[in-house]
């Protein structure tokens, strides 16, 4: 019995300049695009028996937008970010630099008031352990640092890996397993 769980990556809602932590704005008009752009190559995943999103606008309409019919899932949302919710990480580290310093180093830390790095990683590794592990399929769409947590989850990688990890918007990436022993699984990409 092994599980097979696609993450797809919410449309973006904004420029990657404007990224905001805790961002929860629609798509907006390159998101809807970019959607049309790849919908014919992602929509097979809807076959998956199980569909999950994160509980963001731009998740949820990014899994509508590919006929995915998503449901939400608390645990899938983005990483809690406290006082920092709704800023650029150029206004936190310009107001608070030594807890931006702090919060970067140590997985530990949240000088935000939310989640520590090692918190978001338990909380959405969670939800991957936790997923029907009888031969099933499952899509979830999600914003990219859920991605990246599922990731450093998954392979079991140390925290700062996190970091290293770039998820663009709309790109797929495929864990099979049972719970608590993960493997990534890298696709072809001609279909």
């Amino acid at each position: 019995m092994t599980l097979r769980v696609s993450l797809v990556a919410a449309a973006r809602g904004s420029s990657r300049l404007a990224e905001r932590f805790d961002d929860d704005r629609p798509l907006d008009q390159a998101g809807w695009h970019e959607v049309r752009l790849v919908a014919h190559a992602l929509v097979p995943l809807g076959a998956a028996e199980l569909r999950y999103c994160s509980p963001t606008p731009r998740s949820r309409a990014t899994g509508d937008a590919l006929g995915f019919a998503p449901m939400a899932q608390p645990a899938l949302r983005d990483w809690e970010m406290g006082r920092w919710r709704g800023l650029t990480l150029g206004e936190v580290t310009a107001r608070e630099p030594a807890a931006v310093d702090c919060w970067l180093a140590d997985p530990r830390s949240a000088p935000h008031g939310g989640e520590s790095m090692l918190g978001f990683i338990g909380r959405v590794g969670g939800w991957l352990d936790t997923r029907p592990a009888d031969d099933a399929l499952v899509v979830a769409v999600a914003e990219p640092a859920v991605i990246r947590a599922a990731l450093v989850y998954a392979l079991n990688a140390p925290p700062a890996t996190y970091w290293n990890v770039d998820v663009r918007p709309l790109s797929t990436i495929t864990l099979t397993g049972l719970p608590g022993r993960w493997s990534l699984s890298l696709e072809a990409g001609i279909r």
